[in-house]
């Protein structure tokens, strides 16, 4: 089961209430939570009654948005700074984290950036966007891997990713080959990849190398997180922690410019559904997208 591969299969979200296995002893952290999808799901968890811890990387515009949480009586959310492009703000982070929390039981991966306009593609901060978006989420997630609880519901990983980084995206049969690999799939190889891409940047020739072409620099970050999350799913599959992608579409948020077919607010409940099913129906290393009437379905 792969977070890449190309058949369609259709999950549904259950209709039914899920069976509600957490408590304000569950915590979660949501990275770049200041607004936008990040802090809806941050409002959503806490909304339901787990213990969230909201990130950020501007102190201020962090400690206003859990103050204006903790003003619609969500007094469960707790705010602290957070730079994942940053090794030493990740490595303060999981000190505080560790020291005020013990154990985490979900991480979500939100943090990303992109300076792109809709219809534009340039990839002049290219760096910037892998260095944020895919290796911040992975070196955040191997800073808190010790931190997961061992429970029967077991611990969760959530990245935030996009259909733009989609092996079907990928023109490039060498690497398409390489990331189809399943068994053999590396962190080296899936850095290579990165560091490949990168290359061609500066020596201008990524346009004719087979790279999504669509927002390229921030698709191919998103690429090597999805392919990053099937290493990771494979390695703890049976060792109870789930690792999951999840496109949340096009959403009304400020990376967008507004535009979109929902807002950030519809994108987190499917975001939050997702991260709590029961361990019975928790699947690991799939790649969710919201669908109609907020079903899931996975590119398996």
């Amino acid at each position: 089961m792969s977070c890449q591969q190309t058949a369609d299969t259709i999950l549904v979200a259950p209709s039914h209430p899920i069976s509600r296995w957490w408590s304000t002893e569950t915590v979660a952290i949501v990275t770049g939570a200041n607004k936008g999808i990040g802090f809806a799901l941050v409002r959503r968890l806490a909304e339901l009654g787990l213990t969230v811890v909201l990130t950020a990387r501007d102190a201020g515009r962090g400690v206003e948005a859990v103050e204006s949480l903790r003003s619609e009586g969500l007094l469960n959310v707790h705010f602290f700074r957070l730079d994942v492009a940053n090794p030493n703000s990740i490595n303060t982070f999981s000190s505080w984290f560790q020291e005020a929390f013990g154990v985490v039981d979900i991480l979500i991966n939100n943090a990303a950036v992109s300076f792109n306009e809709i219809h534009e593609n340039s990839v002049e901060e290219a760096e910037t966007v892998i260095r944020t978006n895919f290796y911040g989420p992975k070196m955040l997630t191997e800073a808190l891997l010790p931190l997961f609880r061992r429970s029967s519901t077991g611990g969760r990983i959530l990245n935030i990713s996009s259909r733009l980084g989609l092996l079907n995206k990928l023109k490039n049969p060498k690497l398409k080959e390489m990331l189809l690999d399943d068994e053999n799939l590396s962190e080296d190889q899936i850095e290579g990849m990165v560091n490949l891409f990168l290359e061609n940047v500066k020596n201008g020739t990524w346009k004719s190398q087979g790279w999504p072409q669509v927002w390229t620099d921030y698709a191919v970050s998103k690429l090597a997180l999805n392919a990053y999350s099937r290493v990771l799913a494979r390695r703890y599959k049976g060792h109870g922690l789930s690792v999951n992608c999840f496109c949340p579409g096009f959403t009304q948020t400020s990376m967008t410019g507004g535009k979109g077919n929902h807002t950030a607010d519809a994108a987190a409940a499917v975001g939050a559904r997702l991260v709590l099913l029961p361990a019975e129906d928790l699947s690991t290393g799939k790649f969710y997208v919201v669908g109609s009437s907020n079903a899931f379905y996975s590119k398996l």
